[in-house]
């Protein structure tokens, strides 16, 4: 019995500097999680030390009870310092990794903008709905029903010809017009009826400063009981002082087979009179295709080339210019 007191005395130094000394080396959080464990955890190696202070006299228990306190502090202490030094490595390394160096050149990404044509067609469409209207669409490929006969086109009218319609090798074609939703929309809707219709649409032109093959239009429909052409140009009024301000507007006598009688727009603009639509009444031949009583009902119909309108509003010299995706010209708007 003379020995053991020494002897577990000796084992807890022992034990003190063999722990000091790995912890002091530990590199990572979870190896110092590891050693805490080892050293001080239940079952770890100075719980199973403590088991033999049973043997211990009890003069003896004291001291070994201080001395066993002490150990378990100092280690204790030990891995609290190790791990705040291994966590403020930790943040500093993750701080170098993720600090931004302000002198450097920024890389320029440029914002995106709404497209011109985009821009012009939520504009008109944005009036035409603070007056009641609905926008509606239908599809670009179309059949010689919906584009032509159901809107009163003669067989032998020159729209047909091949030389302005592009038809596709099923016997359908793409629409020369939105008009065909006007159709589609009223064989499906009683009235009244209030629609904006906008849409691409395909022509065989060529190409050139004022021309395109594929282009958008913007068409309104309104049908009720007792409508007149008098509703028609107070419509039409209201919407070109909204596009251009208080600018003098005139209607001249036109021709269009699915409205009788029909006008051309002109609005004077920057000292010259520019065409920017046509319009008219709509034929009750074309309500008889839908099913409407031309006895009861009447309507008027309007359309328009948005790149004709955003040309106007921009003083854009070439149409081409919105399909070239050139940036230069695109940041101005």
């Amino acid at each position: 019995m003379t020995n053991q007191p020494s002897n577990l005395e000796a084992q807890l130094e022992a034990l003190r500097q063999e722990a000091q000394q790995v912890i002091a080396a530990a590199d990572t959080l979870e190896r110092l999680e590891e050693l805490r464990v080892v050293y001080l955890g239940k079952k770890g190696q100075l719980s199973a030390l403590l088991r033999s202070m049973g043997q211990l006299s009890t003069e003896e228990r004291p001291r070994i009870g201080a001395i066993t306190n002490t150990v378990k502090e100092v280690l204790q202490s030990d891995l609290e310092k190790q791990r705040t030094r291994l966590q403020t490595a930790q943040l500093q390394a993750q701080l170098e990794a993720e600090t931004l160096d302000v002198t450097m050149a920024g890389v320029y990404r440029p914002l995106g903008r709404i497209h011109p044509l985009n821009s012009t067609i939520d504009r008109v469409l944005d009036i035409f709905v603070g007056l009641g209207y609905t926008v509606a669409e239908g599809p670009e490929m179309e059949t010689d029903y919906y584009n032509f006969e159901a809107l009163n086109f003669l067989p032998d009218h020159p729209a047909r010809d091949m030389q302005d319609t592009l038809y596709l090798p099923d016997g359908n074609l793409l629409r020369t017009h939105t008009s065909n939703v006007q159709i589609r929309y009223m064989e499906e809707s009683d009235p009244p009826v209030r629609i904006a219709v906008p849409g691409r649409v395909y022509r065989r032109d060529t190409v050139d400063a004022t021309h395109s093959a594929v282009f958008h239009q913007i068409e309104i429909l309104a049908v009720d009981e007792g409508l007149t052409f008098t509703d028609l140009k107070g419509t039409i009024k209201v919407f070109l002082q909204e596009m251009f301000g208080d600018v003098p507007i005139r209607f001249r006598a036109s021709y269009f087979p699915f409205t009788e009688p029909s006008a051309e727009v002109d609005v004077q603009w920057k000292g010259r009179w520019l065409e920017v639509m046509g319009c008219g009444m709509v034929d009750p031949n074309v309500f008889k295709a839908v099913g409407y009583d031309s006895e009861v009902y009447t309507g008027f119909a309007a359309g328009m080339g948005i790149e004709r309108l955003a040309m106007v509003l921009h003083q854009i010299d070439d149409i081409r210019r919105f399909y070239n995706s050139d940036l230069r010209f695109l940041q101005q708007f």
